[in-house]
């Protein structure tokens, strides 16, 4: 009878510590309760919990029960996954007379990235071949944000001017060959500001992108005389490659929305042949009366993005959150946003690791309150559209650890 007893009470004990254990491993660092979850991969599009642990997604559910050492109630929030801004410039530097690549007016990422949502952000061609390692050492080695790259065709990097119409520096098979190099941050190649009569510079960057096997990003504009925009988007690009900046009137380049207000006929059909158009806001390069029209006909952006530098980010442009909220109010549904700054963006640099909750994914996420209201949106040239929506990054998780908490959603009371 005694062994019995004893029998039992071992088996009893057995099961409470083997469940206590379940337990305890099941425990989560942090659990977002509440929240209105938008990740248009997974086809979420509702009221859902999500656990993190050890800076991966755990579990999404429409509730989570199981104990986690830190909770953020999103009650009237949207949950998105962390932001993808895929044309920024982040190569900041103090060389004199060198534009963006390690000079004044690119800037230091993780200070305009969190704060709006944005957890991943791709330098567009700040730096060449010759110069990406310092990038590397300078700034992606020594950033929080995720920092990816575009490549620059010109082997010295976007230092403007003269240097940047050299077609001596333009090496497809150097710039492919550091492009493999660093296959963990080069996502593609880029090409700017040649202003030259010749395809030779594209012919050159897309050579780079198959050898490299990446996409390419064009900033198309400023040739004298004018190439021929379907050209480009027709024969020249493959599908997949970047056509950013892709609602700019800029001298030099012909464009998407003709003087008589219509959209050119083969805008449509490249993006149905697989041209990627990419917003790159910028300082100069989106124009109400070029979007404004062109959405309405049925070019939305595949991809939204900030073109951020010192000459945009107090302008019109402001950050990635004022520039989701300007698509937004042109027409753009919020779940169309999201996936143009989330998903779609991750399928472009080839990274579907990314831009996602699915469990498994990096914990990077971005919690936004909408706001109803009246407010206005600015373009390139100082016109205004007056909207009734905004949105506002509340909290921005990276790896699973907040990095920017507007209001203290994550902190604990001080007691009044």
């Amino acid at each position: 009878m005694t062994n019995g007893i004893f029998t039992r009470r071992i088996i009893g004990t057995s099961i409470f510590l083997f469940y206590g254990f379940l337990t305890f491993a099941q425990e989560f660092d942090l659990v977002i309760k509440n929240g209105h979850l938008i990740d248009p991969k997974n086809n979420f599009d509702q009221h859902m919990d999500i656990a993190i642990k050890e800076g991966k997604i755990a579990k999404v559910a429409p509730q989570i029960r199981e104990s986690a050492k830190s909770t953020v109630d999103a009650e009237g929030l949207y949950v998105f996954p962390g932001l993808i801004d895929i044309h920024a410039h982040v190569f900041w530097g103090t060389k004199p007379d060198a534009y963006i690549s390690n000079s004044y007016t690119s800037l230091p990422p993780d200070g305009f990235t969190f704060r709006a949502g944005v957890t991943t952000v791709v330098d567009a061609g700040g730096a060449g071949w010759k110069n990406f390692r310092i990038f590397k050492e300078q700034t992606i080695d020594h950033a929080n944000t995720r920092v990816l790259a575009f490549i620059n065709i010109v082997g010295s990097g976007m230092k403007g001017g003269a240097i940047e119409q050299n077609l001596l520096d333009m090496d497809p098979k150097l710039t492919a060959i550091e492009a493999k190099k660093y296959r963990d941050y080069i996502v593609g190649i880029k090409l700017a500001h040649y202003s030259g009569p010749e395809w030779d510079p594209l012919e050159r960057t897309v050579k780079a992108g198959v050898l490299a096997d990446i996409p390419v990003m064009i900033d198309f504009g400023g040739h004298q005389p004018e190439l021929s925009l379907e050209k480009l988007l027709m024969e020249k690009l493959r599908p997949g490659d970047i056509f950013t900046h892709c609602y700019a009137h800029v001298k030099g380049r012909i464009p998407l929305v003709n003087e008589d207000g219509k959209l050119e006929d083969f805008a449509l059909e490249a993006q149905k042949r697989g041209i990627i158009f990419d917003v790159g806001h910028g300082g100069g390069s989106f124009r109400f009366d070029q979007a404004v029209p062109a959405i309405a006909q049925g070019l939305k952006p595949n991809s939204i993005s900030t073109d951020l530098h010192t000459g945009s980010m107090n302008g019109g442009m402001k950050d990635m959150a004022n520039v989701m909220s300007k698509l937004l109010n042109l027409g753009l549904s919020l779940q169309e946003v999201i996936e143009a700054s989330t998903w779609k963006p991750a399928q472009i640099i080839k990274r579907e690791q990314l831009g996602h909750l699915g469990v498994g994914a990096a914990a990077d996420i971005s919690l936004f309150r909408l706001e109803q209201g009246s407010y206005g949106y600015i373009d390139v040239v100082n016109k205004r559209i007056n909207g009734d929506k905004k949105l506002v990054c509340e909290l921005t998780i990276l790896g699973g650890a907040v990095v920017w908490d507007l209001n203290g959603l994550n902190s604990e009371a001080y007691p009044n």
